[in-house]
């Protein structure tokens, strides 16, 4: 008998996927390890930034008020009392029309509060003059005006890209604490799969999905256990799903979740008494991407056709797995573009097209059925289609999702 399945819309998917993911809890790693991890509190300043009125350039630190009057036919002179560098303080205090020659990132001498480039002088090495006036604190960094003390920089849940590190450090955080990453594992299900360094045999094909997916985790930061490949056998395959769940907090399978003679997932989902999130979704490709939990444990359930699996996992395991971590950009981000050529196909159900965006206009990018691997390989971004539309023509505006990004969008807006 063939089961009867309903299906429901991608975002009422997304929402059943995101209100079962959970928090697993944080683990402290040192800066250096931080990158691509996700904040587990909130980052105030503890000083302030820049911690004292320096000097954006090189040049001289000046009284501003001896400045007054200078000009073209009336240039002022300086004398040059001192010389200092970053990291380094003048021990001097500068008096009517003295000066001290200043490197970029030096503290303001004492009595002084306006700075001079060296290109606005005429430098005789003892002395220097200039052409122009120069203002209170012209010139000048002030202190605190990046960051002040007490003040929230960065808030947990956070993505830890290259300038959240660079604030990290200016404010002493050898170690850093994030959340936890979750175990995830990957099994590819089918006869008819090979290893990839397998030679090709009639009916058979070569298992794309595993490694593919791999690379999915990959670029989020996440590691996984690979299961290999199972036949087509159900107390093989409950076997290994079995042994997997109990070792991961999310294993992904690929394939088996049709409603064909040898597709036996549905049948392990009720064997471990798992809670099916849905079975069905009102999208193309892979309608038949069915999650479940149980005992806690996601299972994703990915289409075997190599587009749908894709684009399965970036719809719905990406953000569970985000959640688990504590982010609070669960969603690819997404942006408008203008379609460079026509895509006439109908849309029953929502359709991801993959697609190569360019910041202005997409275009599907090539053989776009769900099986097609050389899609996923060219492209770039989703291009999304309503359901219910009867395609589109080149010059519409359409909805695109992007790939890729460090960080995603808050909410879900499609």
């Amino acid at each position: 008998m063939v089961e009867h399945r309903k299906p429901i819309p991608v975002s009422e998917a997304v929402e059943r996927v995101i209100n079962k993911a959970q928090a697993l809890g944080t683990e402290r790693v040192v800066l250096h390890d931080s990158y691509g991890r996700i904040l587990a509190e909130p980052i105030k300043a503890t000083h302030d930034v820049p911690p004292f009125n320096r000097s954006p350039y090189d040049g001289f630190a000046i009284r501003s008020a001896d400045s007054a009057g200078a000009s073209g036919d009336n240039r002022i002179q300086f004398e040059v009392i001192d010389h200092i560098g970053a990291g380094a303080v003048s021990g001097k205090t500068a008096e009517k029309q003295q000066a001290v020659r200043i490197m970029t990132g030096a503290p303001l001498p004492a009595g002084t509060d306006a700075v001079v480039m060296f290109e606005q002088t005429v430098d005789s090495g003892e002395s220097f003059t200039i052409r122009k006036p120069f203002g209170p604190l012209e010139n000048v960094s002030l202190q605190g005006e990046d960051m002040k003390e007490g003040d929230a920089v960065i808030g947990s849940g956070s993505f830890i890209h290259p300038g959240t590190i660079a604030v990290l450090a200016t404010f002493g955080y050898a170690q850093v604490e994030v959340a936890k990453r979750p175990v995830v594992g990957i099994l590819s299900t089918g006869t008819e799969l090979l290893d990839v360094s397998e030679p090709l045999v009639p009916g058979k094909i070569r298992n794309s999905n595993g490694p593919m997916i791999a690379a999915q985790l990959a670029r989020m930061g996440i590691g996984c256990k690979t299961y290999g490949m199972s036949a087509d056998e159900l107390d093989e395959s409950f076997s290994v799903v079995k042994q997997a769940a109990e070792e991961t907090d999310v294993l992904i399978t690929t394939g088996g979740v049709s409603v064909g003679d040898f597709d036996f997932l549905p049948a392990i989902y009720e064997r471990l008494g798992a809670e099916v999130l849905f079975n069905k979704v009102a999208m193309r490709p892979g309608s038949v991407t069915t999650v479940a939990v149980a005992d806690g444990k996601f299972l994703f359930g990915l289409s075997g056709n190599p587009s749908a699996c894709f684009t399965g996992f970036e719809l719905f395991v990406r953000p569970a797995i985000l959640k688990m971590m504590g982010a609070d950009k669960l969603y690819l981000p997404r942006t408008q573009a203008v379609l460079s050529e026509d895509f006439r196909k109908a849309n029953p159900f929502t359709r991801f097209i993959r697609a190569s965006y360019d910041g202005a206009s997409v275009r599907p990018a090539g053989f776009n059925m769900s099986n097609a691997v050389s899609s996923i390989a060219r492209g770039n971004s989703l291009i999304v289609l309503p359901g219910g539309t009867r395609g589109y023509l080149a010059g519409a505006t359409v909805d695109v999702l992007l790939l890729g990004v460090e960080e995603g969008a808050s909410k879900w807006t499609l």
